[in-house]
């Protein structure tokens, strides 16, 4: 992503890495990497410090705390585009996780600033490709349209799952949507698929299989 961005628009990219991963050269985008315990402290103060030099985009390696949360919601508040990676496994557990790392009286506050902020989650897992060495990238895809806005706003995380499966024409899929997609193409096998599915019962009527 950072790297299709350096490719197609103007900005500074800053990136804050714990260890740094791919080392990029500037193409249309001015990118400055840093590294945590080498360059900056933590991912936050990291943050804070990037957001005094007016980077169009910050790219996160992980988001591990609340702090880290907070300031990177803040800094999308800002109008900076937050790009991050967080271990769930999936786009509805993305938001919840957000969410319940703060305290209880601070959620319906970070609930609504989330809502306003989010543009999507992408939640992926690599499986074993059937038709050849290496693996395939599976992924779940959230837009935050207005019904998952609403939602967030709401605390009502587990309806996320019926918005992703019914919105399609937004860009949308479930992991059991796009698992069915690669067990068609033959790219996974249905073993492989049911492994990793978020409901297996579910994946078994969408393939057919008792």
């Amino acid at each position: 992503m950072v790297d299709h961005i350096n490719s197609s628009r103007h900005g500074n990219i800053t990136t804050i890495e714990d260890p740094i991963e791919y080392l990029f050269e500037d193409k249309h985008c001015v990118v400055y990497q840093r590294e945590v315990g080498r360059d900056t402290r933590s991912f936050a103060g990291g943050l804070r410090s990037v957001l005094r030099q007016s980077p169009d985009v910050i790219m996160l390696g992980e988001m591990r705390d609340p702090e880290t949360m907070a300031v990177a919601i803040g800094a999308a508040e800002m109008g900076h585009l937050i790009l991050s990676s967080i271990h769930t496994t999936s786009a509805s557990a993305t938001v919840e996780r957000i969410v319940n790392a703060f305290q209880p009286h601070e959620r319906a506050q970070i609930r609504a600033q989330l809502a306003s902020v989010l543009t999507g989650v992408v939640s992926q897992r690599l499986l074993k490709r059937a038709n050849g060495p290496g693996r395939v990238p599976a992924v779940e895809i959230m837009i935050n349209t207005p019904s998952v806005r609403k939602h967030i706003e709401e605390g009502n995380t587990p309806e996320i799952y019926s918005a992703i499966r019914e919105g399609r024409h937004f860009g949308m899929n479930t992991m059991n949507q796009y698992l069915e997609r690669l067990v068609q193409a033959n790219h996974i096998s249905t073993e492989e698929a049911l492994n990793n599915a978020g409901n297996i019962q579910e994946l078994r009527q969408m393939l057919r299989q008792t």
